[in-house]
């Protein structure tokens, strides 16, 4: 079993290390279809987004191989409930009357849990994707975190990046940016300024940066790309009312609601 996963995680990163020029070019500027099945997934994801937004196929390349190595599981047996977390962006697969229950992270290097995520069969959701700036990849902006619910993994992952980048306070003095090429100079994203650190803000530079993100989501969920969002930014939690009945907070007993706003 484990040498079965090992070897097919290989075969996914030749397949993506052979198309990575490609797959690190802006998803608009670019009309070659890729080869490889799992580069194909992540084209797709991103595909709905790049006539609004700056995004490359590499937006979706974790959502993309759980919702592969998910669909080789439900083919070889009979599951009723099954999932693929692929470093927190998670594949789900539920049978007729399953549901799971799944913790949202506040941050990576911090995990305590703000909330929880309520799925069952009956709902679209078959993808949850976290971004923000402390996690592995970079982001634009200064979100401790950004969970998105999607029909598909891989493009809630796209959006995650997305939304991620929306929460931000440009030009502020205490956010350090450095071009992402003077970290990684074959990255997919040049010479944009990604966020290394963040100084504490206040309550209202908070709430000013959340919304950004939360219209951002808006956009998305408008459009019926994504179905669900939820925000962590120094303390203070959002998520829109759509997705009250699928988020709560979890482990702040005296958090208080205020319309789409929870305060800690």
């Amino acid at each position: 079993m484990n040498g079965g996963c090992i070897f097919t995680m290989g075969l996914f990163l030749d397949e993506l290390c052979a198309e990575l020029p490609l797959l690190r070019s802006p998803a608009h500027t670019n009309s070659v279809t890729p080869r490889g099945v799992v580069a194909r997934r992540m084209a797709d994801a991103v595909g709905p987004f790049a006539t609004q937004h700056f995004i490359t196929p590499m937006a979706a390349v974790a959502g993309a191989v759980a919702e592969e190595i998910l669909e080789a599981m439900t083919a070889a047996a009979n599951l009723s409930r099954a999932y693929v977390n692929n470093g927190g962006d998670i594949a789900l697969h539920l049978g007729a009357g399953g549901s799971f229950q799944i913790g949202m992270i506040e941050r990576p290097d911090r995990p305590s849990l703000f909330g929880s995520i309520n799925l069952h069969a009956s709902q679209p959701t078959r993808g949850i994707a976290t971004s923000g700036w402390r996690g592995r990849s970079f982001s634009l902006g200064i979100a401790d975190a950004v969970t998105v619910l999607a029909g598909r993994v891989a493009m809630a992952d796209a959006a995650a990046t997305i939304i991620a980048n929306a929460v931000d306070l440009p030009k502020h003095p205490a956010i350090v940016r450095v071009p992402a090429c003077e970290i990684a100079p074959d990255n997919d994203l040049g010479e944009r300024l990604v966020t290394r650190s963040v100084g504490e803000l206040t309550s209202l530079e908070i709430a000013q940066a959340l919304h950004s993100g939360v219209v951002a989501a808006r956009q998305l969920i408008s459009r019926g790309l994504i179905c669900a969002a939820a925000f962590r930014l120094q303390g203070q939690s959002r998520i829109e009312p759509q997705a009250l009945r699928m988020m709560t907070l979890i482990d702040h007993p005296y958090a208080e609601s205020v319309g789409s706003v929870l305060h800690v």
